[in-house]
């Protein structure tokens, strides 16, 4: 399954459109569970320091001998020019590579306002070659103006809470006007949404399941996603959202769950 659709970034490099997510995962389990989805197929992995467990990632991907996209993300006590530099060193080390094919910063913190410089930061490891393309997660409109208003470089992503039961509408047409692919965390609404009456019936017709109904929206709509789960099994059939296609009427109703109260994680304005 090597031959999976990918997202053109607006500095000119490609990122698998599926991965992985590796949020909560315990360390031990994350070594053997990263090696069993790069032998599927998977090629792209979502990790962050604040996971703690950036360094068996890092193991599986160089005992795999396989391209994968990895991710990872600066957490918001290292946030600031310096300290930001030193963390993706840190990171970088955990890894075991020289640099990360996307460095993202976690959350804006817009209270403690380093936000900015911590870009500034990411802009100089890009240029240092330590990360190959740089952008944000959790990152509101406002946030992102601020950004590109004061430095000139628009992120490559954006990393949000995004799922059929909060589909962040303006925020992805914000990132459309201005070349940011979106990534999609907490994809399945945090399981929520696999009891929907309507997404039940679109896999029963289809013969797959709600999780890749659920993922499968996603990719159709353009967007990077990458589901976690802790067993191999669960690896297989997330990857069964890759060869099977919604057709109009189901985009439609999943589109139809939208809800201005969908959002369950931090509010990135006060987080």
């Amino acid at each position: 399954m090597s031959d999976q659709p990918t997202i053109a970034l607006n500095d000119g490099r490609d990122i698998p459109q599926f991965g992985l997510g590796v949020f909560q995962m315990p360390p031990a389990d994350t070594e053997p569970l990263v090696a069993a989805a790069i032998r599927l197929g998977y090629r792209s992995v979502d990790t962050a320091a604040y996971y703690r467990n950036e360094a068996e990632v890092g193991a599986a991907v160089r005992a795999s001998g396989k391209p994968v996209f990895v991710t990872t993300k600066l957490w918001m006590a290292d946030m600031g020019f310096d300290t930001a530099l030193a963390a993706l060193d840190r990171s970088l080390a955990n890894l075991g590579t020289e640099s990360v094919d996307l460095y993202l910063i976690h959350w804006p913190v817009p209270s403690r306002d380093l936000y900015v410089e911590s870009w500034k930061a990411l802009i100089r490891a890009r240029d240092e070659g330590k990360a190959k393309s740089i952008g944000v997660s959790n990152f509101a409109i406002p946030h992102l103006e601020r950004i590109i208003g004061e430095t000139g470089v628009v992120p490559a992503v954006n990393q949000v809470e995004l799922n059929p039961g909060f589909q962040q509408r303006e925020l992805r047409a914000f990132h459309a006007a201005h070349g940011i692919a979106t990534e999609s965390w907490a994809p399945l609404g945090r399981g929520r949404l696999l009891d929907d009456a309507a997404i039940a019936r679109i896999a029963a017709r289809h013969g797959r399941t709600p999780a890749q109904v659920l993922t499968r929206w996603h990719i159709e709509k353009g967007l990077i996603v990458f589901p976690k789960t802790s067993s191999e099994a669960r690896l297989r059939e997330n990857l069964g959202a890759l060869d099977f296609r919604l057709d109009a009427e189901d985009m439609a109703a999943i589109d139809a769950l939208d809800s201005p109260d969908g959002r369950h994680g931090p509010d990135p304005m006060s987080m």
